[in-house]
């Protein structure tokens, strides 16, 4: 079958994976905040000594509107908001501190968003050390941020450089004004050329562009002008994540255009496929699904050595059994539950001081669900899954691989004795190659699209 009929054939809705179950199968009943605390406590016993833990902590506040933008944020100008949402985030820190049997051993911190540089660099120290105060960095740690280039301030690099941040993360997405227009983020090349030389000249030694195929507008001609721009910069790493267009989650704000200025199937494809000759040409190595790295990387090193791991945050070069999510709408990964916090600031603020996990809603992973989410894990970050041991087996497995078939007889995967491996030309079809796992998918398949296309 030819590349042209496999996109058309396989370009579906589909989860990316960043857990299992995925969110909208989450057996909410089966969680409160207290079940959540015991897996939190238990997974805490088990791993804080010999490999820590990671933070995740949402920042949500952004000044304006990015208009291709899926995450959780609130739009304000108003900069008064940050001092009692940082308290929040403290108080809910300390509420789990108080589980913790000894001095939580911090491997990851990440600052996500919304726009964590939206916070002054005096505010972001100030949380950086509230939640330091209560702990200690791991013999090996990662501290990490994401930034806007337009709002991140040479203040900003040197105060999270002095508090242990060494990776950092700008949003470009794609250098076209038109494109930029559409998605309103206006940010020239020399603004993120002056941010990134910044970066390197204080010293981090990780710095991450992340770029988008399938934006409004978007050209080939665009996509090879934007990787040319990139590879004068060289970050260390980088995502290249195709655009996911679901409108019809509120609070995205992807309205401002319309589905007809979306490149499609192919011609999207093939914006993919000339970023990643070029990204390869600069020296990158494809890392997972959509992610590229120079071999000097932690990420790359990680990978080669099997300990490449993926996450609500996305690849990791850290695995840690227990992530707690903090802030507005974070989430957490006990290894044997997951948990959401509230999605809207005032109620999040409010369950936060009150000293409550502001957690409402979640799910206790059943033993099925812990095999499952190994094989996505195993196929997501090594591009392949074994079933010899007994442990991996589950009883609908040969359910699984026979779907696997017609994904087999189209080339885009080996079986081969109780293994399955997925070449390295089959890579954009990861995501369907992860469905045929996903028995809660399989189970009760949606009647509303939910989920972006796969391709």
């Amino acid at each position: 079958m030819t590349r042209h009929k496999l996109i058309q054939k396989y370009n579906i809705p589909g989860p990316r994976y960043t857990s299992y179950p995925t969110v909208p199968y989450w057996d909410h009943e089966s969680i409160d905040p207290g079940k959540w605390m015991e897996t939190v406590e238990r997974a805490f016993e088990d791993s804080n000594a010999s490999e820590g833990i990671s933070l995740y902590i949402h920042l949500p506040y952004c000044e304006s509107l990015c208009t291709f933008c899926g995450c959780h944020k609130r739009i304000t100008k108003r900069h008064e908001v940050e001092i009692p949402y940082i308290e929040a985030l403290l108080n809910e820190w300390r509420s789990y501190r108080e589980l913790f049997s000894a001095t939580p051993r911090i491997s990851e911190l990440h600052f996500g968003g919304g726009t964590p540089t939206f916070f002054s660099p005096d505010n972001l120290a100030r949380l950086t050390d509230g939640i330091m105060q209560q702990a200690t960095p791991a013999e090996t740690f990662e501290f990490g941020f994401e930034a806007h280039p337009n709002s991140t301030t040479r203040e900003h690099l040197e105060t999270l450089y002095r508090l242990g941040f060494r990776r950092c993360s700008f949003g470009v997405q794609d250098y076209d004004p038109l494109v930029q227009k559409t998605i309103n983020r206006i940010q020239p090349f020399e603004r993120v050329r002056e941010v990134t030389d910044a970066a390197r000249e204080t010293g981090y030694t990780s710095i991450s562009h992340d770029l988008v195929f399938g934006l409004p507008h978007q050209t080939l001609d665009n996509v090879i002008d934007t990787i040319d721009k990139t590879g004068q910069l060289r970050p260390d790493r980088l995502a290249f994540y195709s655009y996911a267009h679901v409108p019809w989650i509120k609070g995205t704000g992807q309205r401002g255009f319309s589905e007809a200025d979306l490149p499609k199937d192919d011609a999207k494809r093939a914006l993919y496929e000339a970023g990643k000759h070029m990204l390869s040409e600069l020296g990158y190595e494809e890392i997972g699904m959509d992610h590229f790295a120079l071999e000097t990387d932690s990420l790359y090193q990680s990978m080669q050595n099997r300990g490449l791991h993926r996450n609500f945050m996305g690849y990791t070069a850290n695995k840690t059994r227990l992530m707690i999510g903090l802030g507005m709408s974070a989430i957490g990964d006990s290894w044997d539950a997951f948990a959401q916090n509230e999605k809207t600031v005032p109620e999040y603020e409010a369950r936060a001081n009150r000293g409550e996990l502001p957690v409402f809603r979640g799910h206790l992973l059943t033993d099925e669900d812990r095999i499952v989410r190994q094989h996505i894990l195993n196929i997501m970050c090594h591009f392949e899954t074994s079933w010899e041991d007994s442990e991996h087996r589950f009883p609908e497995l040969d359910a699984c691989l026979d779907k696997l078939e017609e994904m087999k007889t189209d080339g885009l995967l080996r079986l081969e004795e109780q293994r399955l491996v997925v070449p390295e030309s089959s890579r954009p079809f990861v995501r369907n190659i992860c469905m045929a796992f996903d028995l809660r998918l399989m189970r009760n398949a949606p009647d509303t699209r939910i989920f972006s296309m796969t391709i």
